[in-house]
């Protein structure tokens, strides 16, 4: 008989005992709660206003609300945390301007309760700006019509978002990128975003991209997901033409959509929205905008 077949399985067998018998003790870091802190956030205007402020936000975990109203500075507003690690930073380098979430770090395996508060709530002035935003686990609502926005890239993880433009973003942007993990993302009025090309890429979730508004030039569409429900909406009467490039998804389209092969087009006049579907696998829904 071969003595390394019967090796093999004496120390496979072997290695799971030695697993089974072994306790890896891996610190448990409580996070400190005390009293809650409400405070103003009051960024003023680069003093070069000839060319794009650069605005960052970086946010962990909690609730970030962004809309447009700050008359003062470029950013304003106010944030509440009862964990003192959680304090916001604002820093501003010239043209460049960013708020972060305080110095909070992971130590072991943070314990997390329902009691930590971290609620951010920000105005934006009406400024040529582009706009970063990374977040970890938590809850979005982003309002961004009537800004004037020329970059937007959003980077978050599991997360709850919504993001939109009910109004038109006063200067062209050229691209609007987002990027995020396992979660319930969607963005609306994107034909008033006034922009060339969106970028949008995800994990497993689920994701809705409302082309809604009043286009102002054609528009490039690049969706790239995992195993997700993915929802495409685009009004009645505005041209646009989506692509499906993955064999395991689903499509089903409105009575709006002619269907050739793996290519949906729907007529209309005036720009057009192309749109490039890449996906895992899951659902694709092609509707029109309510």
């Amino acid at each position: 008989m071969n003595k390394k077949f019967l090796l093999v399985p004496l120390v496979v067998l072997t290695l799971v005992s030695l697993a089974c018998s072994v306790t890896i003790n891996l610190p448990d870091t409580k996070t400190k709660v005390g009293d809650t802190v409400s405070e103003t956030i009051n960024v003023p205007l680069p003093s070069n206003q000839t060319v794009p402020a650069e605005v960052s936000i970086s946010f962990g975990a909690g609730t970030l609300k962004i809309q447009p109203g700050a008359t003062e500075g470029i950013i304003s507003g106010s944030a509440r945390y009862n964990v003192a690690e959680l304090k916001p930073v604002v820093t501003t380098n010239g043209n460049s301007v960013s708020v972060t979430q305080g110095s909070f770090k992971l130590k072991g395996l943070p314990t997390f309760g329902s009691d930590v508060v971290n609620e951010w709530d920000l105005a934006f002035a009406n400024t040529p700006m582009s706009l970063v935003i990374k977040a970890g686990a938590y809850e979005g609502n982003y309002e961004l019509g009537g800004l004037s926005i020329n970059r937007l890239e959003v980077t978050d993880g599991a997360s709850k978002v919504s993001l939109g433009f009910t109004t038109p973003n006063q200067v062209e942007m050229t691209t609007l990128k987002y990027s995020t993990g396992a979660s319930e993302v969607k963005i609306s009025g994107l034909g008033n975003a006034n922009v060339d090309a969106v970028s949008f890429t995800g994990g497993a979730g689920s994701y809705t991209l409302d082309f809604s508004g009043t286009l102002q030039r054609n528009m490039t569409v690049s969706i790239d997901s995992g195993v997700s429900s993915v929802t495409i909406l685009v009004p009645t009467g505005v041209a646009a033409q989506v692509t499906s490039e993955s064999s395991l998804t689903s499509v089903m389209s409105s009575s709006s959509w002619q269907q050739s092969g793996n290519t949906y087009q729907q007529s209309g006049s005036g720009y057009k929205i192309t749109i490039l579907v890449k996906m895992g696998a899951g659902s694709l829904q092609l509707e029109n905008s309510k």
